[in-house]
Order: C-alpha cells, then structure tokens, then sequence
C-alpha cells in the first residue's frame, strides 16, 4: 500500500482549494485542540451522474442525457459536506490504484482540502463504481466493485488503529459489528455522531449496534428509528432511543427533523424548506455534517436542525452526491436571496435569524449558484 504524505491540520482547511469563507469553530478553536475538527471512514467510489433524463431508461431503448458529471462519493460525499462547511476533515479510506481512484484522491485532497494521510492507494485493485440517473426528482443507480483486497477492509474497518485525534467523528454503525476504532476515538475523547442504515437481516435489534455505546449522537431516519424502537410514531421513537444515546436526531422527509436530548430534556422540530428537489443523491449525508458543525460549535438544538436541514435543501437542488454539497458561499446567497424577498414569512427570517452573524457581509455571489462539473481526462489537478 502507499500513502499520502502526513499532514497536520495546519493549511488543510480549503473549500474547493480556497480558504473557506466562514470558520464555524473560530471561536472556539485554542492552542492544543485536535488537529482535526472531524474524522471519518469508509469506502469511495466514483460517482458518474446522467442529468437532464426527461424520464426514466426504458427497456430496449437508447436515452441520452442532456448533462453529466463525475464526482467521489460513497463516504467522499459526507467528507466533502463537512470540508465545504469549513471543518478541518480527516478521511481513511482505500483507493484504487486506476485512474478513477487517482482522480477521487486528487479532487478530495487538492480540490477539497480534506486530509488523506490515513487513506490508502491499493495496488491491484480498481475503484468501485456508481452510476447515477437523476430524473423527476428521483434517481436510479447501478453499481460495480470487486471484494476488497484485505488492506482495502483494514482501511475501510478504520484503520490505522489509533484514528487521528479529532473533535468529532462519523460513524456508520453495522448491525451485529463492531469497528474497534469507534470505541478508541471515543476513549480519547473525540465525539461520535452514528448514523445506519438499512437493516437487511429484518431484526432491527438496537443491541446490534454495540458501537452506540460509544456515540453521542444517532441521527436514522423516521423508518429506521421506529423500526429499531417498535414505536407507532418518530417523535415516541426518538425519545425511546435516548435510552441507548445521548442525542436521538430522526429526519422526517419532507415534515424536517426532530431531536432529543436525553441529558437536559430538551426538544426541538424544525420543519423542512420547501424546495424543487432535483436530485436526493448525499441529502442525508449533507444534513449530518450541518448538525456536526452546529454542534461543534455549540449552537442552540433548533439552530443545529434548522442549519442541517437548510444545508440538505440546498444540496438537492444540484445534480450528484459530493457535486451538491453547499459551502457558505451557497448558504449566504439563500440568506440574502430569502432577505431580499417580499412577503417572506417572518417566522422563516427569524428561524435562520442566527445565520446573520456567521456568514460575510461583503462579496456574496449572486443567487442562483452554479457550480463547475468536473470531468475525468483533462489531467491530474495541479
């Protein structure tokens, strides 16, 4: 296996190969922190994305797409949400040796300023692969990989193993699984937020995910949260889940998010923001690294909601996975967008009311955003 060259957290901090605009932790940060703000694991692949499909593939048929780009994504999708926001991103991950993983290394390392001194390039063995086809707000993916050698499963399971030391961690919890770094980033006092996913066994046994233990926070979805708890409804579901965590966080879909926090009591529900969604691919992901970042920073339970799922809305409104994921250049120009509208609900204004001290007063770039899409075979990044 090779590896990048080490790195600390000075100087690995860019959005998009540039100083990000906003630093959600400035004023928190101190000499002696972490080097890092949040560090994850898991497998990449490269993302290629079809847009601009009037309707779904038919059976026998040619359809062709009016765009498409190409993007990392599997765990570079939550990675990218949480370098754009501004946190100082650690990623252990294995990559193939082909062309694919060197352009998903370079896009994460160059583009995003995410820190790959864990991460791995594994001779031998190719990048897995998502397709994805994004139409009537829906979209179809189809996949390939080969099993992983077994240096690509010791960086996938965390490796190496002692994770850097950082603030906050993601974890994607297993049923019936352990990843022993979970249980030593915690030890250290790094914060564990978790989030699942489907349960193809069919048991949906909270004593499954032993690695909740070590969490402070679990963010599943309504489904999954009622599922794992036997409750009727997600609000009774979240509230039963504090008896295993701290902070239950369970997304309603289109109803927003609710939490609790098992320690104060405390409660909050934030609505969704109505939006023309384009593609879903990495909303999910998006909203954990914008509650990630209100919770590093301390910000009131409302806040944090309210912030993850502005950063979700966004991210659907744009094509791809890692492709959507708003920086604060994104999120200033909503503000000022909804600011300058008439008639704009005055509970919306004073719900995001607390983005006014955060983001830049001056240089905000016009609304609607586009972003470039990067393509595969123009060069290594430079």
């Amino acid at each position: 296996m090779t590896a990048s060259t080490a790195s600390t957290g000075e100087g690995h901090h860019r959005q998009n190969g540039q100083t990000p605009l906003v630093d959600p932790l400035a004023a928190r940060r101190a000499p002696g922190d972490p080097p890092w703000d949040v560090y994850l694991t898991g497998t990449v692949f490269l993302d290629i994305i079809f847009t601009g499909l009037d309707s779904a593939p038919v059976r026998g048929t040619e359809s062709w797409a009016r765009g498409m780009g190409s993007s990392p994504g599997g765990v570079a999708n939550m990675a990218t949400a949480l370098a754009r926001l501004g946190l100082r991103t650690s990623l252990a991950a294995a990559f193939g040796d082909d062309h694919y993983g060197e352009y998903c290394w370079d896009a994460l390392e160059q583009g995003e300023g995410i820190d790959l001194a864990a991460s791995r390039t594994v001779p031998g063995w190719h990048s897995p692969v998502t397709v994805s086809m994004a139409y009537e707000g829906e979209r179809t993916m189809v996949s390939h990989g080969h099993e992983p050698p077994p240096q690509a499963m010791l960086v996938h399971s965390g490796a190496p193993d002692r994770p850097p030391h950082s603030r906050a961690a993601v974890a994607s919890l297993t049923p019936g699984r352990r990843d022993p770094w979970i249980a030593r980033a915690a030890a250290r006092g790094t914060r564990v937020f978790a989030d699942v996913g489907w349960d193809d066994t069919g048991a949906w046994d909270l004593a499954g995910l032993a690695d909740l233990e070590h969490c402070e926070a679990f963010l599943p979805n309504a489904e999954e949260a009622m599922r794992y708890t036997r409750a009727d409804c997600p609000r009774a579901a979240a509230r039963a889940l504090t008896a295993y965590v701290p902070l239950a966080v369970v997304t309603l879909g289109a109803e927003g998010a609710y939490a609790v926090d098992g320690r104060t009591g405390e409660t909050a529900e934030v609505p969704a923001i109505a939006v023309e969604a384009l593609d879903p691919t990495g909303a999910g992901d998006v909203f954990v690294a914008g509650f990630v970042t209100g919770t590093l920073a301390d910000w009131p339970l409302a806040d944090r909601l309210a912030f993850a799922g502005l950063t979700a809305a966004l991210s659907v409104q744009e094509f791809g996975g890692s492709l959507s994921a708003p920086g604060w250049a994104e999120i200033a120009a909503w503000w000022r967008r909804v600011q300058s509208v008439e008639g704009q609900a005055p509970e919306a204004l004073h719900r995001y009311a607390f983005l006014e001290a955060l983001l830049p007063r001056d240089d905000t770039p016009p609304w609607p955003l586009r972003r470039a899409v990067p393509t595969i075979g123009f060069g290594r990044s430079a």
